[in-house]
């Protein structure tokens, strides 16, 4: 080695040198705390709605908040065994969600006595929160799923044509119920929709924005490339229709136009589905009867009070909210009962505007949106345009969902009938959101790892 100083020595540089280690913070004692924090609220709600049903703390208030705790836990260990650069914010979210959820159908148990569904929520819970540790456990890398993309294609639709096979319930064919036990396909096909759209178009996104012919000002793809993937969603918006799911069929619209212009990068796809959307809504809602009579509810809410029938489940719901004011009435202090059976699953929003008010609303409309702003912000951060695509898909998923419910019982837009994730009863759903949070948190940690140089390839 020549002495630095002598004729020849190279003389080192800063540049030279070895980039010092990068190392992101990991963040786990923030998820930690926001998941104490999280059971806590959800505890604390719980022995609010005994006080004010029955001026005494509920008997089953500490096997409530251990219960609820130990899942979370459970859920935090996973997370910071094998996804420790994942977002805090993911997994204590669903947790909050997921126990305000039990304790409005607690509350509402109350005055349904012969009626219980909390127990069989908190155990549907367990499954969701053991399903989010098995995929976080067991899923090494999110691009492994894109080996599958034409399989989740076809379970999709098989999943959603499962249905028409059984009776409709409720003027809707969405359930297959054997030997008392139900569960909805459709909110397992949305699920594998999402990777089938977002593996195809990763495929084929080049195809998709650059070849074809132009018509107007947007630019079409050929039939060869844009054929299977409108061919899946025609088929799985067709089988919908003849079971007359509109909302889950509005989603599936909803998911295909929003991956489709983050795949191609073309607003021109956005303005195509909005028209498309209100001619499908337009001809649905004229010629399928169901779906005419929703449409009728939602234009004349208060139409058979005027013929001095009583109050409609949307009239009931609409008087929750106005009941409720800023603050709320309380927890268990409500009537939102008086909407009918729907009360847990399509129109448990209600009850929630009327014992929290709109402070109470918002609060809960602010979670979902960090929860979506931060599944967005997993998928914009990773440089594989699949997972990329997957992230969007999911979190859009949550986003369209929200919007399609609270905007129906709101009297927005007219009722769809589906569940609020995480809030309302339904196993299916529950267990689909918690896999949904899952492959986020498992994009999040390959997100802000791929960052890190300090960790192991």
């Amino acid at each position: 080695m020549i002495p630095p100083g002598t004729p020849g020595a190279r003389t080192v540089t800063p540049a030279d040198a070895p980039a010092p280690a990068l190392r992101l913070p990991r963040r786990r004692g923030t998820e930690f705390g926001l998941i104490v924090l999280a059971v806590l609220l959800s505890v604390y709600g719980y022995c609010a709605v005994g006080l004010a049903r029955h001026g005494t703390l509920p008997p089953g208030a500490l096997r409530y908040g251990a219960g609820l705790g130990a899942l979370a836990l459970l859920a935090h260990c996973a997370v910071r065994l094998r996804a420790p650069y994942a977002d805090p914010l993911l997994l204590p979210i669903a947790v909050l969600l997921n126990g305000v959820g039990l304790v409005l159908i607690y509350r509402l148990d109350l005055e349904t006595p012969s009626h219980r569904a909390a127990p069989t929520q908190l155990a549907w819970s367990t499954l969701g929160v053991a399903l989010f540790i098995a995929v976080v456990l067991l899923l090494r890398h999110h691009r492994v799923l894109q080996r599958y993309t034409y399989l989740c294609g076809g379970a999709a639709l098989a999943l959603l044509t499962l249905p028409i096979f059984f009776p409709a319930v409720n003027g809707a064919r969405i359930w297959l119920r054997v030997a008392g036990f139900s569960i909805q396909p459709g909110e397992f096909a949305k699920l594998l929709l999402a990777l089938f759209y977002a593996g195809y178009l990763a495929a084929n996104r080049q195809a998709l924005a650059f070849t074809g012919r132009k018509v107007w000002r947007l630019q079409l793809p050929t039939g060869r490339v844009l054929g299977p993937v409108v061919a899946i969603w025609l088929l799985s918006v067709g089988v919908l229709v003849l079971e007359r799911d509109l909302g889950t069929s509005l989603l599936f619209f909803g998911l295909f136009v929003v991956l489709l212009y983050v795949a191609t990068g073309r607003t021109g796809w956005i303005a195509v589905g909005l028209l498309l959307a209100m001619v499908g809504a337009f001809a649905v809602g004229r010629l399928e009867p169901h779906v005419h009579a929703r449409v009728e509810d939602w234009l004349h809410p208060f139409a058979s009070i005027e013929a001095g029938q009583g109050a409609g489940q949307l009239a009931q719901s609409l008087f929750a909210f106005a009941a409720g004011g800023a603050l709320g009435t309380g927890l268990g202090l409500g009537h939102s009962v008086l909407i009918g059976f729907a009360v847990k699953s399509d129109f448990i929003l209600a009850t929630a505007g009327e014992e929290l008010g709109f402070t109470g609303l918002c609060a809960l409309f602010l979670l979902y949106a960090l929860l979506v702003e931060r599944g967005y912000r997993a998928g914009l951060a990773l440089r594989d345009p699949f997972g990329r695509l997957l992230a969007v898909g999911l979190a859009s998923i949550v986003a369209l969902q929200v919007f399609v419910i609270a905007g129906g019982v709101t009297g927005l837009i007219p009722l769809t009938g589906m569940a609020m994730p995480f809030l309302a009863q339904g196993g299916s759903s529950l267990v689909t959101n918690w896999i949904i949070v899952a492959l986020l948190t498992r994009i999040s940690d390959s997100a802000r790892s791929q960052y890190d140089r300090t960790a192991a390839p």
